[in-house]
């Protein structure tokens, strides 16, 4: 059974949740989660380098000088790519590097991602935010005090804006509904701090682990 530290909306500790290990994925999902991660960060590629090839280059199609008798090697175009101002041999175009990630693994590769966080103790929990007014000092305090020495990902259930406004600012943090959280998000902050609703519905999006028979469990 791992245990989540709970914390009330003060920061103070308001004890401790229980999630069962029969809902961890630990077995399996190593390389789901490498090929999504991949696939994630080859999506954020721009894919807008251009160079100039032999062909494009501007430039007479004159030789040079003449084939032979000059005592230099032959040189058919000033566009040649050995030559400084030619064109690049081989060089990049723009392309699209994004990958197709099925269904199942990107949901296997999220179940176990999360279910290492859990595991590791790096997920807390406090039961809701109480923020009347944008404060980003009151965020920042919060999560000192709940903890949080490096960087946070701060999940919520719902839309807030007084959270959202409080988060945005902070360096090593970010503000994000569970519904749009990614492997890539999973992994990229030192420590995931979810609200009550926040953690249920992050949960909620764990695949369900299956049982020796081959059924739900």
């Amino acid at each position: 059974m791992s245990t989540i530290k709970v914390f009330n909306a003060a920061g103070g500790a308001a004890g401790e949740m229980e999630f069962a290990d029969s809902r961890l994925v630990l077995d399996k999902g190593e390389q789901a989660v490498k090929d999504v991660i991949v696939a994630t960060q080859n999506g954020l590629r721009a894919g807008t380098a251009s160079t100039l090839g032999k062909g494009e280059v501007a430039g007479s199609n004159k030789k040079p000088w003449k084939q032979k008798g000059s005592g230099r090697a032959r040189v058919g175009t000033r566009q040649n790519p050995v030559w400084r101002g030619g064109g690049v041999a081989h060089g990049p175009k723009p392309r699209d590097y994004s990958q197709k990630v099925n269904r199942k693994v990107a949901q296997l590769a999220f179940t176990r991602a999360l279910s290492e966080r859990i595991a590791a103790g790096d997920v807390v929990v406090i039961e809701r935010f109480d923020f009347t007014a944008p404060k980003t000092s009151q965020m920042k305090a919060l999560l000192k005090k709940v903890g949080v020495e490096r960087s946070a990902l701060i999940v919520v259930d719902q839309f807030e804006e007084n959270v959202m406004l409080s988060g945005r600012n902070l360096p090593n943090a970010a503000v994000v509904r569970a519904a749009e959280i990614d492997v890539y998000g999973l992994l990229l902050f030192r420590t995931i701090v979810a609200t009550q609703a926040g953690f249920e519905a992050l949960t909620a999006r764990m695949q369900a682990k299956k049982t020796e028979a081959g059924e739900g469990a």
